[in-house]
């Protein structure tokens, strides 16, 4: 036995040792990180509607002469898709299940949109009467125009972890800054053939809102030593439609005619948007 164990000694100092690799991801884990994503958004059902009150009085002698309104169906707007680089930050927390490399966790995220898009130069049709009077008439815009600034995203998730990364998928809600701008807009009437300009100076209107909208995101991490960790992932966030609603006032003393026009402009836009966003960062687990 003495001799065996001799011959058995050198196979086994030449065997070689199977060392079970330890895996890089914690246990669970709270993570800050830093990156920068791309962004692609589609404004879509983007649509505007606007309608006139005025009364109408003499210009010499200031008596009053008649009332009218004027209004009409949504105009749909045509705005083209935007894309840009911005900067991303995000705040995790991970943990595995009991004996599992399976995990949970969630994540609270911002994205600096800042994209924008427009439409120029158009009109809209309005129908109406003064006094008895009917008429056609319509409201022109020089510029309309939607801006995503920021985005903000709570988004829980499972996943599971491998030795020195790990895979996720979650869902959760959004909160979106969208802000409106219309630019130069005048109300016309054709009354009796004549086109008139019944709210004179150009008018410009804005509204800035905060939107509850949802958002799914699939990802996977690379942990290059116990506490840094780099994360890649797509996002697809959703608004839903949303409207803003706008008005002022008029006084219009400058017409060729003999007659001074007042009231007010109401109107109101309608827009939801889409976000598709891939996102690169570098993580600090703790």
């Amino acid at each position: 036995m003495k001799k065996l164990s001799i011959l058995l000694l050198p196979l086994a100092l030449c065997a070689p040792t199977m060392a079970t690799a330890q895996s890089l991801v914690p246990n669970s884990t709270f993570y800050l990180g830093l990156g920068a994503s791309l962004n692609s958004t589609s404004f879509n059902n983007q649509s505007l509607e606007a309608t006139g009150l005025s009364d109408a009085y003499n210009k010499t002698t200031g008596a009053y002469m008649s009332s009218g309104n004027a209004g009409g169906p949504p105009v749909n707007l045509n705005m083209p898709s935007q894309t840009g680089v911005a900067p991303t930050l995000q705040a995790g927390y991970f943990k595995h299940f009991q004996d599992s490399k399976w995990l949970w966790g969630a994540k609270f995220s911002y994205n600096g949109l800042d994209l924008s898009s427009k439409t120029d130069n158009f009109l809209i049709p309005q129908y109406g009467s003064y006094g008895s009077t009917p008429f056609t008439g319509n409201a022109t815009v020089r510029t309309f125009k939607t801006n995503v600034s920021h985005q903000f995203a709570l988004t829980p998730f499972i996943g599971h972890s491998f030795d020195k990364s790990f895979i996720y998928a979650g869902a959760g809600p959004t909160l979106t800054q969208v802000n409106t701008n219309i630019d130069n807009l005048i109300g016309f009437a054709d009354i009796k053939g004549n086109r008139t300009d019944i709210s004179g100076t150009p008018q410009n209107f804005s509204s800035s809102q905060w939107v509850v909208g949802g958002a799914v995101t699939v990802g996977a991490t690379y942990f290059l030593d116990s506490s840094w960790f780099v994360d890649l992932n797509y996002n697809f966030a959703m608004t839903p439609n949303q409207t803003a609603n706008y008005s002022s006032t008029f006084n219009n003393t400058n017409g060729n005619t003999n007659v001074n026009y007042s009231g007010s402009l109401i109107g109101s836009s309608s827009a939801k948007t889409t976000t598709q966003t891939i996102s690169l960062s570098i993580n600090k687990a703790f």
